[in-house]
């Protein structure tokens, strides 16, 4: 997801700002989804905030489209309750176990609502043009056997940061390219910059399943195979952990225990000119440029060269099938999905598109030269097995314990976490 220009991208799958609970509201409608006396139908939303209640809560934005739509659709008034972060999928369950289901929710997973048969395909609520329009890699990453369900909206990719002033005190001419030359100029920071971890590896139980990933990529490796199922323990995955532990830990390279020691504090090191090199995401940016540090993008470097993938994170929206209203979630959805609604939510909280559209306006508006190197990257996102209802669990399992293979033993680590994947698929 992974705020996530995207000071405001965070730790929930963009990860978004844990904020208060900001209520119901919207463009009027009985607080329910359903047929009103007067024959209109109400759609009820329920959407993430990404914004600060007290400023810009994401409520606002709703509101103005709820507004907008109702206005052009008459028969059809939108509910709309915004909820923080945290609280929003334990209110879901909630809604779904009163049978209070709402019609659209745009949150940070989809899988258990497919597991469980909630949900209308994205054909059934989506034109063919707006469908068309979704970035492909994004679509396809909301599909549970060939079907899609997810409908991505707004999403995160990685890249490597470096500080340029430290580079430059090093001797460093360019960014590392390949594994090798990222350890060359990892050793070359810390004798000639003494003071400054060269790397930054956080492996820490805050995102430390998508750090693993990105690492496993550059060895053509990943959380699973190309059936799907879980291969956590794949000889690739653990010459990967092997080439980090003699190349970055063992050598004093990055900092003492990565098992320990989560993002915030690596994006913290580096806004602050503590840190060289780390996979970052666009919220870095500001960060960085609030620590006025030089910073540097550049493609993630693989094993033997730069990744041409790059760690995809979005959140979605998906459509319930209980108040069989797919006729008026259709409009609505195609609506709030046109290039300038989609647009304006994205510039508003600096946030990465997940349309063709928007990706082309951003790109070409001149608006956002930041977030340039990471509009390249968004086509060719790869991305957790979000598909799976396991992967939830499997990766709690990733966050605990995947950081201490590079302190021990990769194939035991590794072994023991297959192992836990494998029982979850069992018992699911």
């Amino acid at each position: 997801m992974d705020k996530r220009v995207l000071a405001l991208v965070s730790a929930c799958a963009l990860g978004a700002l844990a904020l208060t609970s900001c209520g119901s509201g919207g463009s009027g409608g009985s607080g329910g989804s359903g047929t009103d006396p007067d024959g209109k139908v109400t759609l009820k939303l329920v959407a993430a905030d990404y914004g600060d209640k007290e400023t810009n809560s994401s409520k606002a934005y709703w509101n103005k489209v709820a507004t907008a739509f109702t206005a052009a659709n008459p028969d059809i008034r939108v509910d709309v309750q915004v909820v923080n972060w945290n609280d929003i999928d334990k209110q879901v369950k909630t809604m779904i176990q009163s049978g209070n289901v709402p019609d659209v929710l745009q949150t940070g997973g989809y899988a258990d609502k497919v597991a469980d048969d909630l949900l209308y395909p994205a054909e059934d609520v989506l034109s063919p043009g707006t469908r068309s329009d979704l970035i492909d890699s994004f679509a396809r990453a909301g599909q549970v056997k060939g079907v899609q369900y997810g409908i991505p909206f707004v999403s995160s990719a990685r890249a490597l940061f470096y500080n340029k002033a430290l580079f430059q005190q090093a001797g460093i001419t360019q960014p590392p390219t390949t594994w090798e030359e990222l350890r060359k100029d990892a050793e070359q920071l810390k004798t000639r910059v003494p003071g400054v971890t060269p790397y930054a590896l956080p492996l820490g139980p805050e995102e430390a399943q998508g750090e693993s990933m990105i690492w496993e990529l550059g060895n053509d490796g990943g959380p699973t195979g190309k059936d799907g199922a879980y291969t956590l323990n794949s000889q690739a995955n653990i010459d990967t952990f092997r080439w980090l532990k003699a190349g970055l830990v063992d050598p004093g390279l990055t900092y003492a225990n990565p098992a320990t020691t989560d993002r915030k504090t690596a994006f913290a090191d580096f806004a602050a000119g503590k840190a060289a090199m780390l996979d970052g995401h666009p919220s870095l940016i500001q960060m960085a440029q609030d620590g006025k540090v030089d910073y540097g993008v550049a493609p993630i470097p693989g094993k033997s060269g730069p990744l041409t993938s790059t760690l995809g994170v979005a959140d979605w929206m998906m459509a319930f099938k209980k108040n069989g209203h797919r006729d008026q979630i259709r409009k609505f959805l195609d609506f709030a999905y046109t290039k300038d609604n989609q647009l304006a939510f994205d510039e508003t909280y600096d946030l990465m598109p997940v349309t063709q559209s928007v990706l082309h306006e951003m790109t070409t508006s001149g608006k956002h030269k930041d977030l340039e190197p990471f509009f390249a990257l968004l086509p060719h996102a790869v991305f957790y097995p979000l598909g799976d209802t396991t992967w939830d669990a499997v990766s709690a399992e990733l966050k605990k314990s995947v950081g201490s293979a590079v302190s021990g033993d990769p194939a035991k680590v590794l072994g023991d976490l297959q192992k836990k994947a494998q029982d979850a698929v069992a018992n699911k």
